[in-house]
Formats: C-alpha cells, sequence, structure tokens
C-alpha cells in the first residue's frame, strides 16, 4: 500500500522517514522525490507498507504531525 507524505521538512532523509513510519508498521520502500535540477528534496515522498490496516493507522496517526518544525500532509497515493 502506497502513501504519499507532504510538506516534507527539506532536511529530512529517507532513513528518518522509514523510521517514522516503521513505528506503525513494516515498510517496504520509501523514496524521497529528488529535483532533478538542484539536487534538492521537492518536499513529497512516497512510504510502501506491506499491510493496508498498519498503513491506515500510520495515515492516521501522521497526517498533520509536525516533523522538523512542519507538519506532514499524508494520504492515500493516487495513481
Amino acid at each position: 500500500m502506497s502513501i504519499y507524505v507532504g510538506n516534507l521538512p527539506f532536511k529530512m532523509s529517507e532513513d528518518d522517514l522509514k523510521q517514522l513510519f516503521a513505528n506503525y508498521g513494516e515498510v517496504t520502500s520509501v523514496k524521497i522525490i529528488i529535483d532533478k535540477m538542484t539536487g534538492r528534496s521537492k518536499g513529497f515522498a512516497f512510504v510502501d507498507m506491506s499491510d493496508e490496516a498498519a498503513a491506515e493507522h500510520a495515515i492516521a496517526e501522521t497526517n498533520g504531525k509536525e516533523v522538523m518544525g512542519r507538519p506532514l500532509r499524508v494520504n492515500m497515493a493516487r495513481p
């Protein structure tokens, strides 16, 4: 199950994001989207979790949660 995570702090790493979501279940992959021109994060990422119930719980717990001074926007990823 793929989760969209927006409003990411620019200093957040994929490992930081994985640790945050690992509190709610098994994380199978994390991908922070990087701007090709600047090499900087675009401020959003996708997190894949193996269990749908864990993903829904993670979304409920992390949406609006302040991380590194920014409130995360978290929901199901759309195709």
